[in-house]
């Protein structure tokens, strides 16, 4: 009797264990997706598929076939499209593999609540991908580009994401901004570097940051505004940033590698101050001036006209995004969220119209550690 339980038992696990698996030979891996605007203004999304070695080897008798294949399908909502995407693949669709996700630069403005909401509710969607905006043109072509040391084009955008200049948003960190108080989400933007016909020959590069207000891009700031961007956030691993001497004595250039950042809120009455204290300790990597830098004089100068230069970059972003765009990018709204909560609870309703109007302080203070070969010109050592 005891025998017969053990076999049914057996018989039991052997019938339930594996009746919902799927095989690797039935699943289409989706390494990239871009999202684009119809005609008819429906959302039209192509993914981009890998190809498994073993049939690109089939295909040309040496592996050297092509790595990847497109779907294209359009549909009111993404659910729509996804059913539809599936719909063109003889495999099921699997996307814990994608890196990132593009938006044309044109969906960006016109609001993408429809675009993420199927992010936020379907499961089969990482909040690992990257999101990133396409700066002019089709966001359907950047997954076509070229990147000649990456076997999948789109895996590239993940290592200029991480290289420390640039913003690299997740799914999951747009989200995360969008539900925070006192701060609009940014993501990173990519654009085609060169407009060749050949395929083969187009790359596209990391280009900027989209800043997001109420779901609809607000605008895009450049590679300086987004070094900026990064500092006063306190993500900023390494710089450049270069400064021109007065009277026209050259220009210098430091490399900053170690960043700090503070804000402090001040609230009187009816009016807030923030004041930004902005510290960077790097080494001196350029001086086409006159000036020798083993002379402490000359050495202030070059910190001086450095800082001076880094203050009005970020004067420059600062005016860009409380003036032009209105949206408050670096979270100035959360630094009274966190300080002065009950005041937060006033003005929360009324911070997109406050903001613009708030005073900002900015203070720099750079390090210079060293200066490497860079003590004189060369124009220096001809004339000696």
């Amino acid at each position: 009797m005891r025998s017969l339980k053990y076999m049914f038992l057996l018989l039991f696990v052997i019938i339930c264990g594996c009746w919902d698996r799927t095989e690797i030979n039935d699943l289409a891996f989706v390494m990239g997706t871009a999202i684009d605007v119809a005609d008819n203004g429906n959302l039209l999304c192509t993914i981009q598929i890998a190809v498994p070695l073993s049939i690109q080897g089939g295909m040309n008798g040496g592996g050297s076939g092509n790595k990847f294949f497109y779907i294209t399908a359009e549909g009111k909502n993404g659910n729509e499209v996804h059913d539809n995407l599936q719909k063109k693949s003889s495999r099921l669709l699997f996307y814990s593999h994608r890196s990132v996700v593009f938006l044309s630069e044109r969906l960006a403005k016109q609001g993408i609540e429809n675009v993420l909401d199927i992010f936020t509710h379907d499961p089969r969607n990482r909040l690992k991908t990257y999101l990133m905006v396409v700066k002019g043109g089709e966001a359907r072509n950047i997954l076509k580009l070229n990147s000649p040391l990456k076997q999948v084009p789109i895996e590239a955008v993940r290592g200029i994401e991480v290289s420390g200049e640039d913003v690299g948003v997740t799914l999951r960190d747009f989200f995360i901004a969008y539900e925070s108080e006192g701060v609009h989400p940014v993501v990173g933007v990519v654009e085609q570097e060169n407009r060749s016909n050949d395929p083969h020959k187009q790359v596209f590069r990391v280009s900027g940051t989209g800043v997001f207000k109420n779901l609809k891009l607000s605008g895009l700031l450049d590679e300086r505004d987004t070094l900026v961007q990064l500092w006063v956030t306190g993500k900023l691993k390494n710089g450049p940033f270069t400064a021109k001497l007065p009277k026209g004595k050259g220009q210098v250039g430091m490399i900053i590698n170690h960043f700090d950042r503070k804000i402090i809120t001040q609230i009187q009455r009816d009016s807030v101050h923030f004041k930004i204290q902005l510290k960077g300790q790097g080494n001196l990597v350029e001086n086409n001036t006159e000036l020798d830098i083993n002379d402490p004089q000359n050495l202030k100068l070059i910190k001086k006209a450095l800082e001076d230069a880094a203050k009005k970059q970020v004067q420059d972003f600062i005016i860009k995004i409380q003036k032009e765009y209105k949206a408050d990018s670096v979270g100035f709204g959360r630094e009274i969220y966190k300080n002065y909560p009950e005041q937060w609870d006033i003005w929360k309703n009324k911070w997109d119209k406050r903001f613009p109007e708030s005073k900002i302080s900015i203070e720099v203070n750079l390090s210079i550690r060293g200066a490497g070969m860079v003590h004189s010109s060369f124009e220096q050592k001809e004339t000696e």
